[in-house]
């Protein structure tokens, strides 16, 4: 595993760390953005490692789609995460309306652990590498 790839899974889970704390001071909307960088984080390492870069975040969540989920290297639930997530970010970031309730964010924080496990454990030697 490369540098950059460890790189963006040590800012995969800082920023879960940082959702954490965020929900626990009540502020739900910058949790629930923090919790979906840590997922983005880990897509891009995951496509990392198979050479694979994007400028884009729809991108990147499209390759991980395509590259991860569709083959069945990773369980098809983890791309929903990412989309679901996405949204909610969207709302916590720029939405002007009521934000994200404290049990989406719960939630969310139980997809990112099981998101990060997941490429964690793709990129390490659970996959036979």
């Amino acid at each position: 595993m490369n540098d950059a790839i460890l790189t963006l899974l040590k800012k995969a889970r800082e920023s879960q760390q940082a959702a954490i704390l965020l929900l626990r001071d009540d502020h739900p909307d910058f949790a629930a953005s923090r919790a979906y960088y840590a997922m983005f984080y880990a897509a891009q390492a995951l496509l990392l490692d198979k050479e694979l870069s994007f400028s884009s975040h729809a991108a990147v969540i499209a390759a991980f789609g395509k590259e991860f989920t569709k083959t069945g290297l990773l369980d098809k639930r983890l791309h929903r995460f990412l989309l679901d997530a996405q949204d909610e970010r969207n709302i916590g970031d720029y939405g002007t309306g009521p934000g994200v309730s404290v049990a989406r964010v719960q939630e969310m924080l139980r997809w990112t652990e099981e998101f990060l496990t997941a490429a964690e454990t793709y990129l390490g030697q659970g996959t036979g590498r």
